[in-house]
């Protein structure tokens, strides 16, 4: 069997074999051929007809004189162009060299280029807030509203406490500016009232 070409009925044979249970080794056997030439068989190195796959081009690229001089540089600046309209303008700048057979391999090289080095699609990622699993803070400021003690301006800041689900929040004046040491007094008294369930007149938990 070593050396002999595998014809097309034995490529069938264990084919079908292989088809019906057949182990690699049992289908090769019956079938007279190698079970090296089975397993080429199975990864389809071996098409019908026993002709060897080609892994080369058989015809000269049509578009390699104008492709990096003048498509990619188009399709860089202006991704979003469609191959048909880079294929009339080809048309219409070389008039009779690039006839209406060789539109889809440009097409398809079009979309070659563009899978590889076109722009990333957006990517959405759908929010799904779980109780209990996410607290947003910052600080803020009043907008058009002045806070006077005695009748001068207090200046301040509030440190604002949130939960995701639930949306309950907390407060806390800081008299002064944004500081770690005010972060972590403003986060400390929303995890003690959290803690401790003191919410306030007519307050929920936040859980509840």
């Amino acid at each position: 069997m070593s050396g002999r070409p595998i014809n097309e009925n034995q490529r069938r044979i264990y084919m079908s074999l292989r088809n019906q249970g057949k182990s690699q080794i049992t289908a090769a056997a019956i079938s007279g051929i190698s079970e090296r030439s089975g397993r080429r068989i199975d990864k389809d190195q071996i098409a019908p007809g026993n002709k060897p796959q080609r892994h080369w081009r058989t015809r000269k690229d049509s578009f390699i004189d104008i492709w990096k001089s003048e498509i990619v540089p188009m399709l860089s600046s202006s991704p979003e162009l469609q191959p048909k309209t880079l294929f009339e303008y080809l048309q219409n700048k070389y008039p009779g060299e690039y006839g209406k057979s060789k539109e889809r391999t440009f097409q398809r090289k079009v979309k070659k280029w563009k899978s590889q080095y076109g722009k990333g699609k957006e990517v959405m990622f759908m929010q799904r807030q779980v109780p209990g699993s996410m607290g947003l803070t910052d600080f803020t400021t009043l907008k058009k509203v002045t806070i006077t003690v005695a009748g001068q301006p207090l200046s301040h800041i509030l440190y604002h406490f949130r939960l995701a689900y639930s949306g309950w929040c907390h407060v806390k004046v800081i008299l002064g500016g944004e500081s770690f040491s005010a972060l972590s007094e403003g986060l400390q008294d929303a995890l003690w009232r959290l803690w401790t369930g003191t919410y306030g007149p007519g307050q929920k938990a936040p859980w509840g």
